[in-house]
């Protein structure tokens, strides 16, 4: 590994760990990082998700005073988010990596524009109604949906938890601390189940990994700490930007020649 591989993996995980901690959307920083030095498609999604699930892991420590008001949700969803985080960690892995660079792309666009999109997700669930009630098919329906976005969250992953949290909204949560929490864990163990697969099909680029940990741990703890003083908006603008040009200069490569 060149020292600039080591610098350029380092940066954009520091970068990633800081935009989780603040914003959400670390992989659209770390994925194309991994593919720009080298890294096949598959190998560097199962490298990002390992050294994103460990280095930001601190977020479920932080969010711990609201674990036990979700309890009764998290019963509800764990089970069907462990199956589909594995579920979609065993579809990556019977992907071959040319079919998997075509998608890329488009799974890009899609997490650029979840992204986009959680603004007007937070807003919504920050203004549903208390008196709403939720019914057992609400909740049933939400329990499909969490398990289709557990799939998803093992195959790629970027903007799942947008995805769980736009559900949350409906099935009677109302305190958006309490739904971040339970978002968190759940894509938290949803990843923990596609590294753990990874690691077991040997997909995993150990010395990209290492950095990227290393350099993910810093920089959530950065951004955990100067979380107050950094303008959301702003790193929202930069990370949607980034994903943009990332998704459109992949649509070119992958089909324009």
């Amino acid at each position: 590994m060149s020292g600039w591989e080591i610098i350029g993996l380092s940066a954009s995980a520091v970068g990633a760990g800081a935009v989780n901690a603040v914003a959400g959307g670390g992989t659209l920083l770390t994925f194309p990082t991994l593919l720009a030095f080298g890294v096949s498609p598959i190998t560097a999604n199962a490298t990002s998700t390992l050294a994103l699930v460990i280095g930001t892991s601190g977020a479920n420590f932080g969010n711990r005073r609201h674990i036990p008001a979700v309890r009764p949700w998290l019963r509800r969803f764990l089970p069907v988010s462990l199956i589909g985080g594995l579920i979609g960690s065993i579809l990556l892995t019977c992907t071959s990596n040319k079919t998997f660079s075509h998608l890329v792309p488009f799974l890009i666009l899609f997490a650029t524009l979840l992204f986009v999109a959680q603004g007007a997700v937070n807003r919504m669930v920050t203004n549903t109604d208390d008196s709403a009630p939720h019914s057992a098919a609400a909740v049933k329906g939400a329990v499909l949906f969490q398990f289709a976005v557990s799939i998803y969250g093992g195959y790629f992953g970027a903007g799942a938890g947008i995805l769980m949290l736009a559900a949350l909204g409906f099935v009677g949560m109302r305190s958006i601390y309490e739904m971040n929490t339970l978002k968190t864990i759940l894509g938290f163990l949803i990843n923990v189940m596609a590294a753990l697969w990874f690691i077991l099909a040997r997909l995993i680029d150990w010395p990209c990994a290492a950095v990227m940990t290393v350099g993910a741990v810093a920089g959530y703890f950065l951004g955990a700490h100067y979380s107050q003083r950094i303008s959301q908006p702003g790193v929202r603008r930069i990370v949607t930007a980034i994903g943009f040009i990332i998704s459109g200069a992949t649509f070119c490569k992958e089909f324009i020649r």
